[in-house]
């Protein structure tokens, strides 16, 4: 279902759930974004960086008293309960892409309902950002990424994929992939070009340090 934006942007934005964020990730995604939005009880951890929201949008339950009260002029309650506060914030948001920082580590309800939306909405352009990791949807078709010898490579399906994979130690050709069946979970880069080719969902996790291929490449390509 189309929304009206709430919040709209040339460049990039970062969204910023509730679940727990390390300080400095918000020094990591900064560069790449042109502002963050409040997802429900995100709004707490841009309270307690100093960040002044563009909005906070969400059914708003987890919002602390301080928080509502900083950002009262820009609070976006969206009672329904149909929709995850994630989706609701992303379908509200208008950006190239989303940068999501606050949707991993905590509750694995809330991280398993976010890979559905990402799923069920591949378009998006979703980078999912913690501590550790950055994963999101390869591309359809080809793509390449150019990670040194030895880098964590994860290739999850999220549905019916047919997908195909070189430069990793365990490469393979034309697989069936499925969540309940076959993936590539733990691989890892032989160094230079990592060639993935996607039909389907498929996610990409790879460390955190390499959140700047994983935008490039799947900006150019997608």
């Amino acid at each position: 279902m189309m929304h009206p934006s709430i919040v709209s942007s040339t460049s990039a934005i970062c969204l910023v759930g509730g679940a727990p964020v390390a300080d400095a990730v918000f020094a990591v995604v900064s560069p790449y974004v042109a502002g963050f939005v409040g997802v429900d009880g995100g709004a707490d951890h841009l309270l307690a960086g100093g960040i002044a929201p563009m909005a906070v949008i969400g059914d708003l339950d987890s919002v602390s008293a301080p928080a509502r009260a900083a950002f009262a002029g820009c609070l976006w309650h969206i009672p329904e309960q149909d929709t995850t506060d994630f989706e609701k914030a992303l379908t509200r948001v208008t950006a190239p892409f989303v940068i999501a920082l606050g949707f991993t580590g905590g509750r694995m309800d809330h991280a398993l309902s976010v890979l559905n939306v990402m799923a069920r909405m591949p378009d998006r352009g979703v980078f999912l950002v913690d501590a550790d990791d950055v994963s999101y949807l390869a591309p359809q078709g080809d793509s390449l990424l150019d990670l040194p010898a030895g880098t964590r490579v994860s290739l999850m399906p999220l549905g019916d994929v047919r997908a195909s994979a070189a430069g990793l130690a365990w490469p393979f050709t034309d697989w069936a992939l499925h969540p309940v069946g076959r993936n590539s979970a733990s691989n890892m880069a032989t160094g230079g070009p990592v060639r993935i080719s996607a039909q389907g969902p498929l996610l990409v996790t790879l460390p955190q340090a390499y959140l700047g291929a994983a935008v490039t490449t799947a900006r150019r390509v997608g």
